[in-house]
């Protein structure tokens, strides 16, 4: 997960990113080792070896490019805070697929998600950004491309808890998840809506299509639910920070799943959240494209707008700055 600008200043990126790549890791040694994930455990080390591997690759490619020293170069903890956002898209591919002993699928999925950032980009104030969130793209274009393969399913997370441990973890998730999106994402009002628009299709489903309202609201009482509430959705790279937009965001993913549900898809959390991050980032192009187009005064030329325009080494520092 990456930072939006205006939102999150480097050091508060860098200690979200560290806290979400704890938490995740946490969760899957847990679950390989006692909650019940049915995936082998060759999977995640898979996922995080293609993660990682094209995340260099693509830094490498881009830096040299660019003229730049790599950023993970530097020290151990400047390689580990530059794969932290690769750690956890790796992870979280593994953890949510499930390609019965396969691992080419994994690290397709890792690799497309990781790829994802650099193909789909638009031009910002501060460089360039992506806007397709990683984890859910990777997973959704694996999804696409080989029917054959599935998610986990959502009764793994739990399944060898004792009943008490069945409500301990949603809330630890909860409770947890709230205090990183309160303190670093700021994304509270995404999560708002996006929990009340998945109520509200569920009762319009049941009003006019029949479906019954306990099974439509179903989803919402699984930890994979919760973990896409917490851990995906509000992913502050490839989602809006001002607070009516967030609002707008989540009512559109909502929105999004129950079109898909009375049109009988399936995986309806990960494709609504691509199509809504689809249509944002068009907009977003269109919106770069206006700004290109427009005159810009004399008195508003920065250093770099000079120096692009004179062909010269643009500063590393403006570049892929979610990266």
């Amino acid at each position: 997960m990456m930072a939006q600008n205006n939102i999150w200043d480097q050091s508060t990126r860098l200690g979200g990113l560290r806290r979400f790549a704890v938490a995740i890791t946490v969760l899957n040694i847990l679950g390989h080792a006692y909650l019940g994930f049915e995936q082998s455990y060759a999977q995640p080390l898979v996922g995080l070896a293609a993660a990682y591997g094209m995340e260099i690759l693509l830094e490498l490619v881009d830096a040299w490019s660019s003229g730049r020293r790599p950023r993970f170069i530097g020290g151990f903890g400047k390689l580990v805070d530059f794969l932290l956002s690769a750690h956890i898209t790796g992870l979280a591919v593994a953890m949510l697929l499930y390609a019965n002993d396969r691992l080419w699928p994994i690290a397709f999925a890792a690799a497309v998600a990781i790829g994802s950032k650099s193909i789909f980009r638009v031009s910002s104030e501060k460089g360039s950004r992506h806007f397709f969130n990683p984890s859910n793209f990777g997973i959704s274009i694996t999804l696409l491309l080989f029917p054959w393969i599935g998610i986990a399913p959502p009764y793994h997370f739990s399944e060898n808890l004792p009943s008490l441990g069945r409500w301990i973890l949603p809330a630890v998730i909860v409770f947890s998840g709230t205090f990183l999106n309160a303190r670093f994402t700021k994304r509270l009002p995404l999560i708002a809506t996006w929990l009340a628009g998945f109520a509200l299709q569920a009762f319009v489903r049941s009003s006019f299509f029949g479906t019954p309202v306990v099974a439509a609201l179903l989803p919402m009482t699984g930890v994979a639910f919760i973990l896409y509430t917490f851990y995906m959705i509000t992913d502050p790279a490839t989602t809006p920070g001002p607070w009516k937009s967030q609002v707008a965001f989540g009512a559109a993913v909502g929105s999004a799943y129950g079109v898909l549900m009375v049109s009988h898809m399936v995986f309806g959390l990960f494709f609504s959240l691509l199509i809504v991050t689809a249509c944002r980032g068009l907009g977003l192009y269109l919106m770069a494209a206006q700004r290109a187009r427009a005159p810009v005064p004399a008195s508003a030329l920065t250093p770099e707008m000079v120096r692009d325009s004179a062909g010269l080494p643009a500063n590393p520092a403006f570049q892929r700055a979610d990266r």
